[in-house]
């Protein structure tokens, strides 16, 4: 997975183990996510919820981690991934398990907003993580690897938590998953270091690369602050509005979609909204080892990532309109799982694009930043989707919506985000 024939055992280890605990994080946090809209005819008819109030509920989750982004990301440069992230998977867990005992709308969007809050951390710890102990050679594929678990997680949740659902029920999925969480987040922090709390010969020192092990300062409010004079950070937060609206206008209403526009059953839901999300996975990790190789021939970082998200942009528009305009189940679904092929590749090369843009001392900062405007996006897919459902009786309108928001994330990306990084010479 990660070339490092120059890297000690140690070093090697060290960077397998950190690899596998993010994806097994990032992996629970998706299921997590997924979960709600997985169980939504369920709890719909258990609660009395109409489809507008369940795109209400789905979205309580994405505006609460929306806004803790701001925080999230700046906090992780402060306090380190280690703790920060050991303690947002707890109360995102202990949250996620009291969504088992609800029994009405409101105490289930305060359950949600609850799991936005403990996952906002996630994303940016493990980009600040994949800076500290990746060299740059092949930090790509290793983002590629643990972001796959936007997707991953996705594909692998529907056909397991739909058995787990009708085997025990909705509730009992969630306290489950709850439980889960406990452990993971007790492995990860018995676990994890960063590199400075770490002994590091002088060869391992040497591997890393002297800007990632060098003692940097701990970000002030007016650097984070400064972040936001720049156009970078603006291309980078549009450019993620249009990727992220298109996440989860699918993760929240695929199973729906297939249900209402589809005619699909609930045991067929659960294995054919796995399908495209699979294929995100490819291109999450196929774009990570495209740049590396890209990379490896010559070509600038920046200038890779930024021409491979915009190139998978406007393929998952392209895509996203051809399953507007689907006659058949097939041709619809292969066309989403098109659009998240596309998708993978954009959120991939999003995290990449950030740890070469941002300051040594703030890939946290501008990864939360970036992620807030990401789910803006994400947060208005549910809401938007299911009014317009509601009142228009069809998906094809919320599915031209989400291409034409992919395509002016493109336009902002190539415009607002220069070839080269926010150096501390330019501040």
């Amino acid at each position: 997975m990660v070339d490092s024939t120059s890297s000690t055992p140690r070093l090697k280890r060290t960077q397998r183990s950190t690899l596998v605990l993010l994806v097994a994080a990032g992996t629970l946090n998706y299921f997590d996510r997924s979960a709600l809209a997985i169980a939504n005819p369920l709890i719909r008819e258990e609660l009395g919820l109409s489809i507008a109030q369940m795109g209400l509920l789905l979205s309580a989750f994405l505006w609460a981690y929306a806004f803790a982004q701001l925080p999230g990301g700046a906090l992780v440069d402060r306090l380190g991934a280690r703790r920060l992230l050991g303690g947002a998977l707890a109360f995102w867990s202990i949250a996620q398990g009291a969504a088992g005992f609800v029994t009405n709308l409101w105490q289930f969007a305060i359950a949600r907003a609850g799991l936005g809050l403990g996952e906002a951390p996630m994303f940016p710890c493990a980009a600040s993580v994949t800076r500290k102990w990746y060299p740059i050679r092949n930090r790509a594929l290793v983002t590629g690897t643990w972001n796959c678990v936007s997707t991953l997680g996705p594909t692998l949740a529907p056909p397991i938590l739909t058995a787990l659902m009708l085997a025990f029920g909705w509730r009992a999925m969630f306290v489950f998953l709850g439980g889960v969480g406990l452990v993971l987040a007790a492995l990860w922090y018995a676990l994890y270091r960063d590199p400075g709390e770490v002994d590091l010969t002088a060869q391992e020192l040497a591997e890393l690369g002297r800007e990632e092990t060098a003692k940097v300062e701990k970000p002030s409010f007016a650097e984070w602050r400064r972040l936001f004079a720049y156009r970078a950070t603006w291309g980078l937060v549009l450019g993620y509005f249009g990727t992220i609206y298109m996440l989860w206008l699918f993760g929240t209403w695929l199973p729906g979609y297939l249900e209402i526009q589809r005619g699909l059953d609930v045991r067929m839901t659960g294995w054919v909204a796995a399908i495209p999300f699979g294929f995100g996975v490819f291109g999450s990790i196929g774009s990570g080892w495209l740049a590396d190789r890209l990379l490896a021939a010559g070509h600038a970082p920046i200038t890779v990532r930024k021409g491979t998200y915009i190139s998978a942009l406007i393929g998952m528009a392209l895509f996203t309109l051809g399953a507007a305009y689907a006659a058949s189940t097939f041709v619809a679904v292969a066309c989403i799982a098109g659009a998240l092929f596309c998708n993978g590749c954009c959120t991939s090369m999003n995290w990449s694009l950030i740890a070469e843009v941002a300051p040594p001392n703030r890939t946290a900062s501008l990864g939360g930043i970036t992620n807030f405007g990401g789910y803006i996006g994400g947060a208005l897919a549910p809401i938007t989707t299911g009014f317009i459902v509601q009142y228009t009786g069809s998906f094809a309108f919320a599915l031209i919506l989400a291409a034409v928001f992919a395509g002016l994330s493109a336009l902002a990306l190539f415009i607002l985000v220069p070839d080269q990084p926010i150096a501390a010479a330019q501040e």
